[in-house]
């Protein structure tokens, strides 16, 4: 599958095979292809229309990493509300031309209604194609590839593809991160900004690679327990499915070994950011470890720590907002209670599975319990 029809292809025949669908895989990759030759058309004339591209240069960009359910949406937003760096919205993603956002940008109400993003439930997960979203999208939209690719279609395959998204075995590295500046680039020029601010689950295997392209890059690592993320993360997935597809339709057994395939994806990617920050293959001036727990609890605290690390300098209204946030934290009571049991999933396992991941990244904070 190493090339976009041969991977279209698969996901055809899983889709049919999986759900009974047939037809609209059809249409989608009919589109998808169309969309993509007059995309690389409007990109060559970015150049022409917006000539500063050229000179344009990502300069410490802020990443976002870890595992999905993490805080990662909230901390990207947050910071690119507060004029810290640059999200990039999802349509940008979708049509990764100036000239065609600039364009398409007053019609994305009628686009909309044929966004994927219309099957995220917005109490679990609030997007839209003008909200700031995960830059691993563009890995769908440029090369219909990805941990997304696998999550929702791929791991349903009668063969085990896991293989396919784990850079062990296979490392996409440089085709994605060259394709991942070029959309820093004009999303920078769009936002008149100085940095990015994206988040990236794809990264975490990879950090090495990534700070070879991006020596200057400030990581931010989303911690939490997993025990709380594993569920959530499959509820996600599974609700996006269920509107599009009906998942809970599906066999018993078609269902568990999706489980165990994500449920192994979650942790594969534990693993591989533990491996290389414990060997010391990842600098640790490149990296600060956000705790989900201190977040919650005592953001200021947190915020006090991170915006220096980032070079940023709060202004005042910041600190105030900074401060308001942190009470409304402290007093949020989630809505959600993942059943671990719905996905078949076993408490003492997670905590027996990701007992490295405990050990160094969530080791007990007495003075948070207190709370």
């Amino acid at each position: 599958m190493d090339t976009i029809p041969a991977r279209m292809n698969r996901v055809r025949k899983v889709v049919g095979k999986t759900f009974g669908v047939r037809i609209r895989p059809w249409i989608v990759g009919f589109v998808f292809l169309n969309m993509r030759i007059g995309i690389n058309i409007a990109r060559a004339l970015d150049g022409l229309f917006f000539p500063s591209i050229k000179k344009q240069k990502v300069k410490s960009p802020i990443v976002l990493i870890g595992n999905p359910r993490t805080g990662t949406t909230f901390m990207q937003r947050f910071l690119t509300d507060h004029k810290v760096g640059a999200g990039m919205e999802l349509f940008r993603m979708v049509y990764p031309s100036l000239l065609l956002q600039t364009l398409l940008k007053p019609f994305l109400p009628i686009l909309e209604a044929v966004s994927p993003a219309k099957y995220h439930k917005p109490e679990v997960h609030a997007t839209s194609l003008s909200k700031v979203e995960t830059d691993d999208a563009s890995m769908i939209t440029r090369f219909f590839d990805g941990f997304f690719v696998y999550g929702f279609f791929l791991a349903f395959d009668d063969e085990d593809l896991s293989h396919t998204v784990d850079p062990k075995f296979r490392d996409t590295s440089a085709r994605d991160f060259e394709w991942l500046e070029s959309l820093w680039k004009r999303n920078l020029l769009a936002h008149k900004a100085d940095r990015v601010v994206a988040k990236l689950f794809s990264v975490s295997p990879r950090v090495p690679q990534f700070l070879e392209r991006f020596p200057d890059a400030r990581m931010l690592y989303m911690a939490r327990d997993p025990v709380s993320i594993f569920p959530s993360g499959m509820s996600l997935v599974t609700g996006v499915l269920d509107e599009a597809f009906g998942f809970w339709s599906l066999p018993e057994d078609v269902r568990q070994r999706w489980f165990d395939r994500l449920y192994d994806g979650f942790v594969m990617l534990l693993q591989r950011f533990h491996e290389h920050y414990t060997s010391g293959k990842i600098p640790k001036e490149n990296v600060y470890v956000v705790r989900y727990d201190r977040m919650m609890k005592e953001f200021e605290v947190v915020m006090g720590e991170l915006l220096p690390f980032l070079g940023h300098e709060p202004s005042e209204e910041l600190k105030n907002t900074i401060t308001e946030r942190a009470e409304k934290q402290r007093a949020y009571k989630s809505k959600h209670k993942y059943d671990l049991a719905k996905f078949n999933l076993d408490e003492e396992k997670i905590r027996r599975d990701c007992a490295f991941f405990y050990d160094t990244f969530l080791p007990p904070l007495p003075h948070l319990e207190e709370q």
